[in-house]
């Protein structure tokens, strides 16, 4: 198959919409094609500019404030006797609106994450070299980070799984290193990414799966860690990688 089929498939693929099977030869031909590679990388960052700049405008507190007393003006026909029962309706009409809008900004935000470290994961697939420390072996992988991001993490042992520890790198996320594990299941490649939980600065679930059409993240928290697991492997592969991390890192 020549890259001009391919191209005509990239959005798809980076909208996690092709067959597992497809996708695993996609990934196939991206790591092994520069040409490829290179478009692939270079949709993924325009894609995280544009959802950057779409949620740069945030309404400033004294925007809100402005809109709330325009709500919350009281018209002069109302009967003295029942301007407690208008004000406590207006009230709670605006603290309701805050508060949607509050939860609306944080789902936002949260889906932004998640597909941020998605484009992550797939940007490390198309690269020439996804890994800066290649070795099978945790004992190799694990002091290497040592001095190149300000945090310890364990790695489990994966004896009689079926899954097979690739490399790892340091990847940055809201200007703060990181660790990048990468894992493979047969043919799948998944990503382990280790953050501080301060960098977040989002109230995300203590445990938690996301689904985003081929792709499934799992998160949670360790100690002052924030995990997430990222594959177009199943759910339960994702849980199960999951589950050795989080029995790795609380011995």
């Amino acid at each position: 198959m020549d890259c001009q089929v391919w191209t005509e498939q990239f959005d798809t693929y980076l909208d996690g919409e092709l067959p597992s099977s497809e996708m695993a030869a996609f990934d196939t031909h991206v790591r092994n094609c520069p040409s490829c590679a290179a478009n692939v990388l270079g949709r993924v960052q325009l894609r995280r500019a544009v959802r950057s700049s779409g949620m740069r405008f945030q309404p400033s507190p004294e925007f809100r404030a402005r809109i709330q007393k325009q709500i919350a003006g009281r018209p002069a026909t109302v009967l003295p006797r029942f301007r407690w029962v208008w004000a406590a309706t207006v009230a709670g009409i605006v603290m309701a609106a805050v508060l949607s809008g509050w939860f609306a900004v944080q789902h936002s935000r949260q889906q932004v994450l998640y597909s941020e470290l998605r484009d992550m994961h797939v940007a490390t697939l198309a690269s020439a070299n996804p890994v800066d420390v290649i070795s099978t072996d945790r004992h190799t992988v694990k002091p290497w980070f040592q001095g190149r991001i300000p945090f310890s993490f364990n790695l489990p042992e994966l004896a009689n799984t079926e899954f097979t520890l690739a490399g790892g790198k340091v990847s940055y996320l809201k200007g703060t290193p990181g660790a990048q594990l990468v894992y493979e299941y047969g043919k799948h490649h998944i990503s382990v990414f280790i953050y501080p939980e301060r960098t977040l600065q989002l109230p995300l679930q203590s445990d938690g799966l996301q689904t985003d059409m081929a792709f499934h993240t799992m998160t949670w928290t360790e100690g002052n860690l924030r995990f997430f697991v990222v594959g177009d492997v199943s759910a339960d592969q994702v849980r199960s990688l999951g589950t050795l991390l989080q029995a790795a890192n609380r011995s």
